[in-house]
């Protein structure tokens, strides 16, 4: 009978979010017909289904997420499990997640169809609307974005319907992290002022609510089946939702302050739906503190009653998430109130969403600054992370070398500055200033952050699983030891896709799309990154990982990548090819050199740019082959020691032999 009770309580849950989604928007007058003129009305079908539908699909996205990173971080296997496969628990949550992936699928489509009938004003039912469908899926920004995310959610739901292994589950819980960031450009983000800043805190925000509020769902489902294990399973969560709430009220404030600029903005229905998530985010606040003070102390000395107790809590916390999920349903298709803007803006402005940028002059590379959101932080963010490893190790008594944190915050620095300063405001302008960006973040960057040491780092301070279950410590070993980096981590391989990528990138569309679409421009920054940290961990790299090569086939590597990189360099120099002219033509700048000045000046850059990464390749190269010998050295003196010297002393023992036989007369 509970477990009936439980079933409808969740559907109910389930059904609150569109629900109260349609009450706030009949409330606030934004259910009724267009009253713009010239806007057709799409029907009564479509503005009613439209909250419905983005209920349902926000919460099952949530659900499938919170099932899926719950699964693979927290909750252990049996002990009859064997090892790397699913528990019961966790195949339990594995199923879930595929009937919540089901309807996030059946949601998602019906958002596609009815996001379409309302931006053309016709009906979802009307005669050719497939094919209206199907071009607005893959042609329009807003349809690609929906169908990407349908996509990955349905890859996602299949691939847990066949999941047995954990490691497959981290992939899917990865996915399904994916698929959200699609969703990031629809709603208000989409038609922001400052879009990059805008999408990249509404992907933040939908990441931090989905782990933090479908982890609580699935623990609350598996609280009984755990037994004993609920305790620790909860701990681990606590600290996961810590970092969401986090991630949450920083992401909702930098949103907060884009689209209501003014407090007088507050008194709009956007801003009265707005203060009422702003509660909520303070209600589970002090809801989280209390379980993280009281609760789960409790849990852990397995006191009577707090099974209950956190059963309580987490059916009202529960209970206010729903209601926080139902009210951004209702804020999204709510107008946010004006800026003041009078809305014209140049040719310039509608591609970069930004102005153009003044002549760049000796002081534009010094005093030019946008700051990046997404590269930014996260650069910050490991920053901080590595100092605190660094301060852990040293609390404890052990050394790491003062050269690997400079080396690290250096690197991060440097990004930061290819990504926020004068080559990230200036890289979607002047070719010249894209070449800066990319040879800093695709050779400069990658050497310091491999001469960091992280995952050495990592490996030393981070706590170990005893349960079975994967942490950030066993999920890192998981990724050194898997067979995916056993071949992008080869030589040939590293040194092949740090090749590849110039070629593929710069003389195919990518170049033009990765400077019109964000998505392609992260995707851009994070590929040459990871390339070139792959090619500099085969030439220097000190952590575990792949069989790195003897040391001169090290240094032959180095001279045919570099020397092709060069070569590179000095054909787009002659080439007459102009790179992404439609877009730096429309940009309509007016100072500076012309296109095909910039380009062979930017290529220029690209070949001298590649020297001072080359010599610090090479001096880490040359310090690690000395390293090597010295310790390959003291091997041999540690082994002569203990036996004596024997092989030496047999060694010339056989020279003597030979000696002796020359020397014997011949009959």
């Amino acid at each position: 009978m509970r477990t009936g009770l439980r079933l409808v309580w969740g559907l109910g849950l389930v059904g609150l979010v569109p629900l109260l989604a349609v009450l706030l928007l009949a409330w606030n007058g934004a259910m009724g017909p267009p009253v713009a003129l010239g806007l057709p009305d799409p029907g009564a079908l479509t503005r009613w289904g439209l909250p419905v539908f983005r209920g349902l699909r926000d919460v099952s996205a949530t659900l499938t997420v919170g099932f899926l990173v719950l699964a693979a971080v927290a909750v252990p296997p049996d002990a009859e499990t064997p090892s790397g496969k699913l528990g019961p628990v966790q195949l339990r949550l594995a199923h879930s997640a595929t009937l919540a992936g089901f309807l996030w699928c059946l949601a998602g489509w019906m958002m596609l169809v009815l996001t379409y009938a309302d931006l053309s004003g016709t009906s979802p039912f009307g005669s050719g609307i497939s094919g209206q469908i199907t071009f607005f899926a893959t042609n329009l920004d807003l349809g690609r974005s929906l169908l990407a995310s349908l996509l990955l959610t349905g890859v996602v739901t299949v691939g847990s319907i066949l999941a047995i292994r954990v490691g497959t589950v981290g992939v899917l819980a990865l996915l399904s992290l994916g698929a959200l960031w699609p969703l990031a450009f629809t709603g208000h983000a989409a038609g922001s002022s400052n879009h990059d800043a805008a999408v990249n805190a509404q992907a933040a925000h939908l990441v931090g609510v989905s782990v933090w509020v479908g982890g609580l769902a699935a623990l609350a489902m598996a609280r009984r089946q755990l037994g004993d294990r609920f305790g620790p399973v909860a701990s681990r969560y606590s600290t996961l939702a810590g970092c969401c709430f986090a991630v949450v009220a920083l992401s909702g404030t930098v949103q907060a302050v884009l689209r209501v600029p003014s407090w007088s903005g507050m008194l709009s229905d956007y801003g009265v739906l707005l203060t009422a998530k702003i509660l909520a985010l303070c209600l589970l606040g002090a809801a989280g503190w209390h379980q993280r003070r009281r609760i789960l102390p409790a849990l852990a000395a397995d006191a009577v009653g707090s099974g209950r107790a956190f059963g309580k809590l987490a059916a009202v916390e529960l209970t206010v998430m729903a209601l926080a999920l139902g009210t951004a349903v209702a804020l999204s298709r709510t107008p946010p109130p004006p800026t003041g803007s009078d809305g014209s803006i140049t040719a310039a402005e509608s591609l970069l969403e930004s102005p153009l940028p003044p002549a760049l002059g000796v002081a534009e590379w010094f005093t030019q600054w946008r700051i990046d959101t997404f590269w930014t932080p996260l650069a910050l963010f490991v920053v901080g992370s590595y100092l605190v490893g660094v301060r852990r190790l040293r609390r404890r008594g052990d050394r790491w070398p003062v050269g690997r944190t400079v080396a690290w915050v250096l690197g991060c620095l440097m990004l930061v500055w290819a990504t926020s300063g004068s080559p990230g405001v200036y890289g979607e302008v002047l070719f010249s200033m894209h070449m800066v960006q990319h040879m800093t973040v695709a050779t400069a960057v990658p050497v310091f952050l491999v001469l960091g040491a992280p995952v050495t780092l990592a490996l030393r301070t981070l706590p170990r699983r005893e349960d079975a279950s994967r942490g950030p410590r066993e999920w890192l070993l998981a990724l050194v030891h898997s067979s995916a980096l056993r071949v992008l981590g080869h030589p040939l391989v590293a040194a092949g896709l740090f090749i590849a990528s110039l070629v593929a990138f710069y003389y195919s569309p990518l170049f033009e799309l990765s400077l019109r679409s964000q998505t392609a421009h992260l995707l851009m920054i994070f590929h040459f990154l990871a390339s070139g940290y792959l090619f500099a961990s085969v030439i220097c790299g000190i952590d575990p990982g792949p069989a790195r090569p003897a040391y001169p086939f090290r240094v032959l590597l180095l001279l045919v990548t570099f020397g092709f990189h060069a070569f590179f360099s000095v054909s787009l120099m002659s080439s007459e090819q102009l790179l992404a002219e439609p877009w730096f033509s429309a940009l309509g700048r007016t100072w500076g050199n012309s296109l095909e000045q910039d380009q062979y000046l930017g290529a220029s850059i690209g070949w001298a740019l590649g020297d001072y990464p080359l010599g610090i390749l090479a001096v880490a190269l040359v310090w690690a082959w000395v390293k090597a010998d010295n310790r390959e050295s003291r091997r041999y003196d540690r082994e002569a020691d203990r036996t004596g010297d024997i092989e030496l002393a047999a060694y010339n023992e056989q020279l003597k032999r030979l000696a002796e036989r020359g020397k014997a007369p011949r009959e």
